[in-house]
């Protein structure tokens, strides 16, 4: 069973500079996975990131949603990953908001 982490991180960017930042710092979020070598696949539609990503054996996936005034991601940590979900989705969080502080 699968442990759903769900991130909202607002923003005074804009959806287009808000993007942008999210596809240059994705390897920064990629990094945060435990064992994280194994590989990842990205695909964007719009302002909509599908991903996912192979860790210890077990695949990673998530949505993140670029808004105009926020980012959304929601993802999908299976079997014991679940378990590390609250430390996972607190460096999530601050990774995300670096990612998006207005500079």
């Amino acid at each position: 069973m699968a442990t759903p982490i769900t991130i909202s991180i607002p923003h005074q960017l804009g959806r287009a500079e808000a993007r942008r930042r999210i596809e240059e710092g994705f390897p920064k979020i990629i990094h945060l996975l435990p064992a994280h070598g194994a590989g990842s696949n990205e695909r964007w539609d719009g302002d909509r990131l599908t991903f996912s990503a192979v860790t210890l054996g077990q695949t990673v996936a998530g949505v993140i949603d670029v808004r105009d005034d926020a980012v959304m991601m929601e993802i999908e940590l299976p079997g014991v990953l679940g378990m590390i979900a609250g430390g996972f989705k607190d460096r999530l969080q601050k990774v995300g908001q670096l990612l998006l502080t207005k500079k």
